[in-house]
């Protein structure tokens, strides 16, 4: 009787650690206190320690995102849709853990973004946000009518003859008033 007492200390060691590394790797992705609690089963006064020590502060507060509109607007579509499509290859594919899954689509996000010198507008929290949409059912995906690659649209929304906001972007699109200052930026002046 008392091996198994031993494994069974062993394994929750084991299973300890690992849910330390687990926080490490959310922290450093960017989680919000709240993600850390939901996804983790360690107690909030360890995490708030282990937040404290990686990023030199105490973690942020504030409510996390409540609506799926901002996953609605055209370049937020783009970014969000290229995450969840990750996300479904790692899960369902890949054979990954939802949470294992999520942080390896959201490198390989982040790792899109850096390579095509994109801004980088999802962060850990608001994709993590948009799975628990997914599996709530508010959202879903659905096929662009000229790509046909899937774009994160409203559950009940119509979506025959859809058209994603890369094949057809709205008419002010990459016009913002940062958009042009990085413009002038990579234009040398004529004296």
């Amino acid at each position: 009787m008392k091996p198994s007492a031993a494994n069974a200390a062993k394994k929750s060691v084991a299973e300890d650690a690992q849910q330390v590394l687990r926080a490490i790797e959310l922290i450093e992705l960017g989680a919000r206190m709240q993600v850390l609690e939901t996804e983790l089963t360690l107690p909030r006064e360890r995490m708030i320690r282990l937040y404290h020590e990686l990023k030199g502060k105490a973690p942020p507060r504030g409510l996390l995102p409540s609506s799926a509109d901002w996953y609605m607007t055209w370049l937020a579509n783009i970014h969000s849709s290229l995450f969840y499509n990750a996300y479904l290859f790692m899960r369902h594919d890949a054979g990954e853990t939802h949470l294992d899954a999520l942080t390896k689509a959201y490198r390989v996000y982040v790792e899109h973004c850096r390579t095509a010198g994109a801004e980088r507008l999802l962060d850990l929290t608001r994709a993590w946000t948009l799975v628990r949409f997914f599996g709530a059912d508010i959202v879903q995906m659905a096929p662009c009518s000229r790509c046909r690659g899937k774009f994160v649209a409203y559950k009940y929304d119509l979506c025959d003859g859809m058209v994603c906001g890369a094949c057809c972007p709205p008419p002010r699109a990459g016009k913002t008033s940062k958009a042009a200052a990085a413009r002038a930026a990579e234009t040398p002046e004529i004296a």
